[in-house]
C-alpha cells in the first residue's frame, strides 16, 4: 500500500491501451474512463496482468479504486491508482453509456487542447484502418522483452505468462470534419485482443480483413476515436499537444437514459 495519503474514486471504463513495457512497474496500461461528475479519469500505471483475477476489468465495467496524486504527471486527469484497491462493480449498459460520452464528444482534437483537456473522443468523418506486419527482428525483441518482464513479476506475484505482441500495427487513417487527413497507430488493446480471435477462427489473412470489416460496421453504426495526449509532451510540459490513438469505440449517436 502507498504511504501517500490516498482518496476513493470510481468511474466506468472507456479505454484500456494495449500493455507497455516499463523498468519500473514490470507492465503498465494506461486506463481511462468517466466518473460520477461526468469528468474523465486517467488511470496509470496499472500493472494489469498483476491483478487478481477478480480485479480484471473490461471496458464499460464500473470500478471503485484509491488513489493518490501522480508527482510526475501534472494532467488533471491522472491518478497513480493503489492496484489493491481495485473493486469491480456492475457493467453499464449501451443506452447508459452513450448517453454519457456523446455530452464527451469534441469536434476536433484543436478544440479538446483548447479546453486543456488530455483525453478526447472524436467522431470521424472517414476512416480507412490497415495493417503493416512487423519485422522478425522487432517482433522478436518485443516478444523477448516480454519474456523477461514476465519472470521479473514472478518476485510480485503468482507467476505470469509472457505477453504476446501483436504481429502487426493497425494503422487508422481519419478525417475530422473539414479537415486534412490524420494519420494513428492503434494502441486499443481490444484491436489486438480481436486480431488473436480472429486468426484462431479464420487465419491471418483474413483476421486482417475481419478487423478492417469490424470497425467498418461500428463507423457506420457509431464511432468514437478514443485520443489522450503523450505523458510529456502536451501544453502541461510547454509542449505541443501529441495525440495517442488509445481507443476505438463502438457509439451510437443518440441515446435514451441515465447513467445516474
Amino acid at each position: 500500500m502507498s504511504l501517500l495519503k490516498s482518496q476513493p474514486d470510481g468511474c466506468f471504463i472507456v479505454v484500456k491501451a494495449l500493455p507497455h513495457r516499463s523498468s519500473n512497474y514490470f507492465e503498465t496500461v494506461c486506463c481511462a474512463g468517466v466518473g460520477r461528475d461526468l469528468k474523465w479519469r486517467r488511470q496509470y500505471p496499472v500493472p494489469y496482468r498483476l491483478l487478481q483475477d477478480s480485479q480484471k476489468f473490461s471496458r464499460w465495467q464500473w470500478i471503485d479504486y484509491e488513489y493518490v496524486a501522480p508527482k510526475d504527471d501534472p494532467r488533471s486527469e491522472s491518478q497513480k491508482v493503489i492496484p489493491e484497491s481495485i473493486e469491480i462493480k456492475n457493467k453499464v449498459g449501451p443506452e447508459e453509456r452513450t448517453n454519457i460520452l456523446n455530452e464527451l464528444i469534441r469536434p476536433s482534437l484543436f478544440d479538446a487542447s483548447q479546453r486543456k483537456e488530455s483525453l478526447a473522443l472524436i467522431r470521424p468523418e472517414r476512416i480507412n484502418i490497415r495493417a503493416f506486419q512487423k519485422s522478425d527482428d522487432l517482433l522478436k525483441k518485443e516478444t523477448e522483452e516480454h519474456r523477461r518482464l514476465a519472470q521479473q513479476g514472478t518476485f510480485f506475484s503468482e507467476p505470469v505468462r509472457p505477453f504476446s505482441p501483436c504481429p502487426f500495427k493497425f494503422r487508422l487513417s481519419w478525417n475530422e470534419f473539414g479537415q486534412s487527413t490524420r494519420h494513428h497507430t492503434c494502441d486499443d488493446w481490444e484491436t489486438s485482443t480481436a486480431f488473436f480471435n480472429f486468426r484462431r477462427r479464420y487465419g491471418e489473412k483474413e483476421a486482417i480483413k475481419k478487423i478492417a470489416e469490424k470497425y467498418e460496421e461500428y463507423f457506420s453504426k457509431g464511432l468514437a476515436l478514443a485520443f489522450s495526449t503523450h505523458s510529456r509532451r502536451n501544453q502541461h510540459f510547454s509542449s505541443f499537444d501529441q495525440w495517442l490513438l488509445v481507443g476505438m469505440i463502438r457509439l451510437d449517436r443518440t441515446s435514451q437514459g441515465n447513467l445516474f
